[in-house]
């Protein structure tokens, strides 16, 4: 089922994309749809207030398991998203997962195999994989 909801999404991606056909068009719409999903996230701790953000330097112990590693590491983010932010969010994470669907189409690539792909390499490396 889902892999049918994602070739579904990047056939209608391909269907509706007119004007922006270009694999420039593509990159600089892809990167711009990034910047605004950044941009709906900073709005939401500077103007709405619902999530604050504490960073610093992540205190984790030289000699930590992985497991010990996993559970130090902190997020540095604190609230909840309220609904308006939610939705700016969730709108221009859509509009940034339509152009990345669109350069897969622009390069003949699935975007399902490609989160299978990448969903494989990460299982198989586990912690050997940290990003």
């Amino acid at each position: 089922m889902k892999d049918i909801l994602i070739d579904d999404f990047q056939y209608t991606a391909q269907e509706l994309l007119v004007r922006n056909k270009s694999i420039l068009d593509l990159i600089t719409k892809f990167q711009d749809s990034n910047s605004r999903v950044n941009r709906a996230i900073i709005k939401s701790v500077t103007q709405c207030g619902c999530l604050t953000i504490s960073a610093h330097k992540q205190d984790i112990p030289e000699d930590a398991s992985f497991d010990e590693m996993k559970s130090s590491a902190d997020a540095h983010v604190g609230g909840t998203l309220c609904e308006n932010c939610r939705d700016a969010v969730e709108r221009d994470m859509g509009r940034n997962v339509f152009y990345l669907a669109s350069l897969c189409n622009a390069l003949d690539l699935n975007l399902y195999d490609i989160i299978l792909k990448e969903n494989d390499r990460i299982r198989m490396l586990g912690k050997y994989n940290l990003r």
